[in-house]
This record gives structure tokens, C-alpha cells and sequence, in this order.
């Protein structure tokens, strides 16, 4: 099938992924730096997959602001991750010039931080690869707009003025989003994926980036 545009999730689809335990020191963090001693499990939850009720629920525990402890915690986070590209341990994936051999409009959504995914662009100088990128803003609202929600991809196709799309994905997620914004799909099952069940099946099941130039032009 042709496409109007191509959008990508970003972590784990166009570039590699931390360590778990970067992201923890970054919640973690968070809380030292407003002097509370939180309880392990709670470091967990603010850790990744942050959900609004988590946030909520763990403040009120420590008689914290969601709202400043949430904009601090994703400062953290995304410090942290910067610092992991600067050193080289995250960085594109080895297939990522398949992305610049396509013709067609290109965006990126993501569930990161808006901040870490224009470091990333900027520190790899691919960012003109894209006609947009949205990441999350560091908010508490940020987490109710954010993927399996569509608000992003809608963003990102009327940016793009594109009808159709195809959305390159690596979670569960990723399906639901473009599916409920009547996208068609590609999982690209990478080595941290290889074992993932999926209950939404995805237009495409892929393992390299290689794979979508000929998806997208396809009659």
C-alpha cells in the first residue's frame, strides 16, 4: 500500500534503549533532590511507565506537587539519557539509513521527553530527516495524551497533512495508538522484542527498518 507519511516511535524503533537502572537513578534522584526517602516500589513506578493515578497516588504519600515533581522527575530523566548518548551508549540503530532513503514525509512520536527527543535529533544531525517529532511535555497531562491515547499522532498527521500513514512501532502501545487513529501498523520485533505476545495484531510484522521503504511504496 502507498502512504501519505511514515511516522516512527522513537526508543527502541530508531535509536537503542538505556538500562532500566539509568531511569531508576533519575527517579530516584528526584526524590533526593526534594528530601524524601520514598519506599523502592515507589522509585519503580516513577521510574518508567508512569501512569496518572501512580503520580497521584505516590505524591500524596510524600505530601509532594505532582506537578513540580513530575517536571523535575522527566529533567532527571532526560539529563540522564542525554548523558548516555553523549557517551555513546545510546545511539541509532545500524538500520536507521533505511530512514533516509525514503521519499516521504517523515514524523516522530514518542513517549519521551520532548526535551530528550530534540537532543537526540540534534546530537545525530537527523533532525531534517523529519517534518515533525513530538515527545511528551513534562507534565502531569502529558500523561493522558500520551501513547495508547492518539492526541500525538493526530498532532503529527495534521502537521504532516497526511490521510494516511504508516506508524513503525516496538510495544503493544504503539499498535493500539495507530490502530484507534486508523493507521496501519509495522512491530519491528527487535532483539528486546523477541519474545513479546502481542494481543493487537499489527498491519506488518517487521525486523529491520530495512524492510520499510519497500512497504511504503508497494502497490
Amino acid at each position: 500500500m502507498t502512504y501519505d507519511a511514515v511516522l516512527f516511535d522513537n526508543d527502541g524503533v530508531l535509536v537503542t534503549l538505556v538500562e532500566q537502572e539509568v531511569l531508576r537513578r533519575a527517579a530516584a534522584e528526584t526524590f533526593a533532590t526534594l528530601d524524601v526517602d520514598p519506599r523502592p516500589d515507589h522509585v519503580d513506578e516513577m521510574t518508567v511507565g508512569v501512569t496518572p493515578d501512580a503520580l497521584q497516588r505516590v505524591c500524596e504519600t510524600y505530601d509532594l506537587d505532582p506537578t513540580e515533581f513530575f517536571s523535575l522527575r522527566d529533567r532527571h530523566s532526560s539529563q540522564r539519557q542525554q548523558a548516555e548518548i553523549r557517551a555513546g551508549r545510546k545511539t541509532l540503530y545500524d538500520d536507521f539509513d533505511a530512514v533516509q532513503r525514503l521519499e516521504h514525509p517523515l514524523g516522530i512520536v514518542s513517549s519521551n521527553q520532548q526535551e530528550t527527543v530534540d537532543f537526540l535529533l540534534d546530537h545525530f544531525d537527523v533532525g531534517h530527516l523529519f517534518e515533525t517529532a513530538y515527545g511528551r511535555e513534562p507534565t502531569p497531562e502529558s500523561l493522558h495524551r500520551k501513547k495508547p491515547n492518539t492526541y500525538y499522532l493526530e498532532q503529527a498527521l495534521a502537521d504532516l497533512e497526511a490521510d494516511t500513514a504508516l506508524y513503525v512501532g516496538d510495544s503493544e502501545t504503539d499498535l493500539l495508538a495507530a490502530h484507534a487513529a486508523g493507521l496501519d501498523s509495522a512491530f519491528i520485533r527487535r532483539p528486546h522484542r523477541a519474545d513479546a505476545d502481542l494481543d493487537t495484531a499489527p498491519t506488518y510484522e517487521i525486523d529491520s527498518l530495512d524492510a520499510i521503504p519497500e512497504l511504503v511504496t508497494s502497490r
